[in-house]
């Protein structure tokens, strides 16, 4: 049960401070907690209903879509069916570039400009209306509220976008103080400042921990390596998003912090796609979102298969992301959770496309399959495997003492085993990785095109 500070700033501070700011995350966050238990077909209904209306603001208000719709053939009225959304072209971040004010709604109210990390090469520049984030926050909160924490519980945010880092004024450090949110920054992942996360954590004793998982798992790593117990701080969930969870990150992390770790998917362009509930179904935002699984071409693949992640996000009239490539690959699923709420499914997300190497034969295989082979060696404090071409690998390793010339060679007989004996495997030694711009660690980049 929360406290009674927690129940002040969640049923008063947090509402208050989103109304003035214009937000109706209070009145989004409850109907979506109502909307939730719907069944699966009420809730295939429900989103037809939202997408016809959606799609025709569009085609009336936004120059790209008017042009877009009439070139089609399509009318968002006559749609009768979720699937018919497959008729229209995908929307690329190229594309976005190309057309960013003829994507703005003719009439629209105010927007904001906000961008990606660019961790996978150019920053994408794109608006956002206050409809949006809204949305955007309600989600947020109602996926927090699945796990029994609230806004106001003490919280750790392990974070390293700069357009956070650089947004601490002097407003944003009351309003982070009242809602008692701590920021640690994920840009700064020495073993002093590892020290300091974690006496932090300590002193703090935060209900739940928020970040990404790299990071997170790092200061549980330095805090088992130091031998300092961290299994009493009474941490109810850590909530890791943004960057692809591995298996060992998540075991590392519960074990260190006597907690579970729940898992969420999304990104500032693409909305807060799903989250993970309790009960392990990670659930899609299907009262805001419609996800489709595509092939290269922008077809639908069968429930099952992997392909990319293309978003229609609802909330998004001011600025429509229609059908929006996502560059993930993820995997949808038709079975019901226990839980019991009727949104649907994501089995598995799998990463980016820039997180898949191409083996000599053309084969593409998740880059899991090479960090397996690098993970478990000793002598590897780090590393960050590239393939810079078809046949070429550079991997990045910051070494110890362990490190061998028998480490040397079990990697490169490992990664030619996987990807084909010609395979020309570069080793560099660094002192240090450093993260991409957004503050995220890539284990896997690929310069080739999927």
């Amino acid at each position: 049960m929360s406290g009674i500070y927690t129940r002040l700033v969640s049923g008063l501070l947090f509402p208050l401070h989103e109304r003035l700011k214009g937000h109706a995350s209070v009145a989004v966050r409850k109907e979506m907690e109502r909307t939730q238990w719907y069944s699966p077909q009420e809730m295939q209904a429900y989103q037809l209903r939202r997408l016809r209306t959606f799609l025709q603001q569009a085609g009336e208000r936004v120059p790209y879509y008017r042009d877009l719709f009439e070139q089609a053939g399509f009318s968002p009225k006559d749609m009768n069916s979720i699937d018919e959304l497959a008729r229209l072209p995908c929307l690329s971040k190229g594309l976005i570039r190309e057309n960013t004010e003829r994507l703005k709604a003719e009439g629209h109210a105010p927007l904001s400009r906000f961008n990606t990390g660019g961790s996978s090469g150019e920053p994408l520049i794109f608006y956002l209306g206050k409809e949006r984030v809204s949305h955007d926050v309600a989600a947020k909160w109602r996926a927090t509220r699945w796990w029994g924490v609230d806004i106001g519980d003490p919280e750790i945010v392990v974070w390293g976008s700069p357009i956070e880092l650089g947004s601490q004024d002097r407003i944003r450090l009351i309003r982070d103080k009242l809602l008692r949110t701590h920021l640690l920054p994920a840009f700064e992942m020495s073993k002093e400042n590892l020290g300091n996360f974690v006496d932090e954590i300590r002193r703090i004793r935060p209900r739940m921990l928020f970040g990404y998982p790299s990071s997170i798992a790092m200061i549980a790593g330095h805090a088992e390596g130091s031998g300092i117990d961290m299994t009493d701080l009474g941490i109810r969930v850590a909530f890791v998003t943004s960057e692809k969870l591995y298996d060992d990150q998540r075991e590392r992390i519960e074990r260190v912090f006597a907690c579970p770790v729940a898992n969420g998917y999304g990104g500032r362009d693409a909305g807060f796609i799903a989250h993970q509930c309790p009960e392990g179904g990670m659930h899609i935002t299907a009262e805001d979102i419609v996800v489709e699984i595509v092939d290269a071409d922008g077809s639908p693949v069968e429930t099952g298969q992997a392909g990319e992640v293309v978003v229609t996000h609802m909330a998004t009239s001011d600025f429509p992301f229609i059908r929006y490539r996502t560059g993930d690959v993820a995997v949808l699923d038709d079975e019901p959770c226990r839980c019991g709420r009727g949104l649907p499914l994501l089995r598995e997300i799998q990463g980016r496309t820039t997180d898949f190497i191409v083996r000599e034969d053309g084969t593409v295989m998740h880059g899991l399959a090479l960090i397996y082979v690098l993970r478990d060696l000793a002598g590897i404090d780090s590393f960050q495997i590239v393939q810079e071409s078809v046949g070429v690998l550079r991997i990045l390793i910051v070494r110890n003492a362990e490190f061998t010339s028998r480490t040397e060679e079990e990697i490169i007989h490992g990664m030619r085993a996987r990807l084909g004996e010609d395979t020309e495997v570069k080793l560099e030694f660094v002192d240090r990785i450093n993260p991409e711009g957004s503050g995220k660690y890539r284990y896997v980049k690929s310069l080739v095109s999927v």
